[in-house]
């Protein structure tokens, strides 16, 4: 029973150790080109399922037709959303023009 029970404490020390910052980026048209950089703050309730704010990436690109978007789970995200405990779940997007 205490060989279960510690290596299932060890399974989920692990699994929490190899947890990582999520990020999605993708281009549009050949992607950025002049390296000008534009960030927003998306403000999420309950683990993200209640959008508060978010940005929206065409505006941030003021009419560019190349730039890249990544969204992302910064360390500061994380530990935000930590502190909360899921109820407020920050999160960035980054235009690259």
């Amino acid at each position: 029973m205490k060989k279960t029970v510690l290596s299932f404490a060890f399974a989920i020390v692990i699994s929490l150790l190899m947890t990582s910052c999520y990020t999605m980026t993708y281009s549009v048209g050949g992607g950025a080109k002049t390296g000008i950089e534009v960030k927003e703050k998306n403000h999420y309730l309950i683990y993200g399922l209640a959008p508060i704010k978010t940005s929206d990436p065409t505006k941030m690109a003021s009419g560019a037709k190349d730039y890249t978007v990544t969204i992302q789970h910064s360390f500061v995200d994380g530990l935000l959303n930590a502190l909360t405990c899921g109820i407020y779940t920050p999160t960035t997007t980054t235009v690259k023009k």
